[in-house]
């Protein structure tokens, strides 16, 4: 075998990559906007020249030239004082009339109108840009702005922690309720009642404020750090208490229902009255995820039935939920993994049971489209259903609310992405594999055949540069027969009769799966640091997503498992098949969850993994936030939490370790990494430590990226890198 790899040669040419491969990829990445109530949609046609703006008639099967480019070039040339070439026009956030004569759109900071006909451009007053968005970690719901009942004689709102109504034609107020105050006050996120008669809201007894703390070292503005705070709930802290109440304003009562149907909350949600206003219903997520209920409140007893019972031994996975009352006020489609994959049913709402299942077989509904009860019809998304390709691929479905007459309206193999128009006659595809090039076609909705091609990506320029594809891997599992898929990258100087060493990128989080499906011309994590001369590999093992709910439940209470022993099994099947893939020298990476697994793999498989690259790790689930550790690891917390723990298991360490943490993350307490920190060097254990001024939750970006490759070159390849303060790669920022 010949070794050779990790020169500053390799690092130029990695750094290089990304620029060879740039503007290579012509007529593709379609993103149709449909112009709303019409059929007709607007897209960007990437071509050698530049980008075009076309518009189609989806009934004429006609497409042209949205407008002339050079027109609106010039026109904003004009007000920039910078020359816009109509090859590269940068306008944002588009929306286009449905006479396809007025353009609306962002464009150096103000918001533009172009009359496209009268060749006129006209800046709108007052656009200021997007609002920043609220911080996610936030929770309250004391305060907003009032709410108007159905027939805007009369608005609500909270002041002082209760519940107001004032009358609009007269201005008079009414206080509906007297005893909300701090600690236990009326949610704002009111709900009239169809006939106006009745207000329901929340009243909330807050859990505790648990903030997170950021020192920002070096920040731009001044000299000396600044101190940063942020809400920040951890498993096990104690959480809001939620109870339903009911207003009747003709009567002057209010209704407080039992809460024996929604004791130990993690959460209580979605208020929504019935329509003959005699009652509402709400959700409830059971602290620990094993038990989610759909609950309806009659108005006038103040009795709480349940409608819908979900509960698992392991945990209910509410994100993936879906749920459509119908209005004939009898029937309600529900989404569930009761039976091992996700799929439909059909509720009788009266009796609060399954009617029958709508959807059934080993593949997994992903996102539901529409729900058309005129026709009973359903359109979804879904994966699995076709055993002969790779099971990740989604594809389009239509179906009968009764089970019967399902139709694939996506039938060819690739990643489909669909954009329907609004009526549901027409459909616009955009599908691809990693080694497939895009497509984009018009289908019809009802049967799904293709009316009209779009466009197909050309990739001649790409390969001409020495591209090649990813190769996807197949191999099998801990248990010796599930399929697990992968892709492998190679460097584009790939010889055979080179020893490579492998790299895994980690992220092993359930609730998704990870490995890309669709075409690009750029994988920026792998590419780059398999051009220094490894063999790159990604997976989705056991514990991730959209296989079957028992795949990913491997996870629950033990997030350390990761699919590890899976990821061997398939690093070992290819390394088998490849002899150039030294499966002895194997290093991993990841960020965030991947992260904290990356570390683990290290830890408890120090055979196998020689070295971890962990960045922003979630280190200790305890550490970590509420929402996504109590899932996967229940409630209370308990031994479990310690058994995953990087924290308490530092001592393990055999292997190279470098640890990565941004100052400024939001999104995993950089104290985590911190506690590891503090555990290893009480293990009396050697790492690697690089600290990121002013960084948020990220894999380490451009410096990240440079430690990453040095600290595999030194540690996989045994080859110390080159002195970067004397000598420089290049890079291009």
């Amino acid at each position: 075998m010949l070794f050779g790899q990790g020169a500053v040669e390799d690092y130029n040419r990695a750094y290089a990559l990304h620029d060879l491969y740039k503007n290579k990829v012509f007529f593709s990445d379609v993103r149709p906007v449909w112009i709303e109530h019409t059929h007709f949609f607007w897209y960007i046609r990437n071509t050698p020249e530049g980008k075009m703006y076309m518009v189609t008639d989806a009934d004429k099967r006609i497409c042209k030239n949205l407008f002339d480019p050079s027109k609106l070039a010039n026109k904003l040339s004009a007000v920039s004082g910078k020359e816009v070439k109509a090859s590269a026009l940068s306008i944002d956030n588009l929306q286009v009339s449905r006479q396809l004569d007025s353009l609306r759109f962002s464009f150096s900071g103000s918001r533009w109108t172009y009359l496209a006909k009268d060749d006129k451009l006209i800046r709108e007053k007052g656009f200021l840009g997007p609002a920043p968005g609220k911080y996610w970690g936030n929770r309250h719901e004391e305060y907003r702005g009032s709410v108007l009942s159905p027939d805007s004689k009369k608005e609500a709102f909270i002041r002082n922690f209760n519940l107001y109504i004032k009358d609009r034609k007269t201005g008079k107020e009414e206080m509906l309720s007297r005893d909300g105050k701090e600690g236990d006050y009326y949610s704002a996120r009111i709900q009239w009642s169809p006939d106006c008669k009745k207000i329901a809201t929340m009243k909330i007894r807050p859990g505790m404020k648990r903030e997170i703390f950021f020192v920002e070292s070096s920040p731009a503005d001044q000299l000396q750090p600044k101190l940063h705070t942020r809400e920040y709930l951890k498993p096990g802290d104690t959480l809001d208490i939620k109870q339903p109440r009911i207003f009747n304003i003709e009567t002057d009562t209010c209704i407080i229902p039992s809460m024996d149907l929604y004791k130990n909350q993690y959460d209580l949600s979605a208020l929504e009255w019935n329509a003959d206003s005699k009652a509402l219903t709400f959700e409830f997520n059971q602290r620990g995820h094993q038990v989610y209920r759909i609950l309806e409140l009659s108005a006038e007893t103040g009795t709480v039935r349940t409608l819908v019972n979900e509960a698992s031994d392991t945990y209910v996975n509410y994100n993936r939920m879906f749920r459509y009352d119908l209005k004939n006020g009898t029937e309600m489609i529900w989404m569930s993994e009761r039976d091992n994959w996700n799929h439909l049913y059909m509720y009788n709402r009266i009796t609060g049971t399954v009617k029958y299942q709508i959807t059934k077989g080993e593949w997994y509904v992903r996102e539901i489209i529409h729900v058309d009860e005129k026709k009973r019809q359903i359109y979804f998304s879904a994966n699995g259903m076709n055993k002969k390709e790779d099971p990740y691929l989604i594809h389009y479905y239509r179906i009968n609310m009764d089970g019967t007459n399902l139709t694939c309206l996506t039938p060819e193999e690739g990643m489909h992405q669909a954009w329907f128009s609004q009526d549901m006659n027409y459909l616009v595809d955009v599908y691809s594999k990693t080694d497939v090039p895009q497509k984009a076609v018009l289908r019809r909705a009802k049967d799904g055949r293709i009316i009209m091609k779009l466009e197909e990506a050309d990739i001649h320029a790409l390969k001409a540069t020495g591209w090649t594809a990813p190769e996807t891997f197949v191999a099998k599992g801990r248990d010796g027969k599930t399929d697990m898929w992968g892709l492998i990258f190679r460097p584009s100087n790939f010889n055979p009769d080179k020893s490579y060493p492998v790299i895994e990128y980690i992220y092993s989080g359930p609730g998704d799966q990870y490995v890309p499906k669709t075409f690009s011309s750029w994988y920026d994590t792998f590419m780059p640091l398999a051009e220094l001369g490894f063999i790159v590999v990604q997976l989705d093992a056991m514990s991730t997503s959209y296989r079957s709910k028992s795949f990913e439940s491997i996870c629950y209470k033990n997030l350390k498992d990761a699919g590890l022993p899976d990821r061997i099994a398939w690093i070992k099947a290819a390394g088998e098949k490849y002899s150039y893939m030294d499966t002895t020298r194997v290093g991993i990476f990841g960020a965030s969850a991947g992260g904290q697994e990356s570390m683990t793999a290290t830890l408890f498989y120090p055979d196998f993994y020689k070295a971890a690259y962990s960045s922003c790790g979630c280190h200790d689930n305890r550490m970590d936030k509420i929402w996504w550790n109590e899932q996967w690891m229940g409630y209370p917390v308990d031994e479990s939490y310690k058994a995953s723990s990087n924290v308490e298991n530092a001592h393990l360490l055999k292997n190279p370790l470098m640890l990565v943490v941004g100052e400024m993350d939001e999104n995993v307490d950089p104290a985590s990494t911190m506690q590891v920190v503090n555990a290893l060097i009480k293990a009396n254990k050697n790492f690697e430590l690089v600290v990121l001024p002013g960084s948020n939750h990220t894999m380490g970006g451009d410096f990240g990226e440079h430690k990453r490759f040095d600290f595999f070159v030194k540690n996989l390849m045994h080859k110390e890198s080159p002195a970067w303060n004397l000598v420089h790669a290049n890079r291009k920022n």
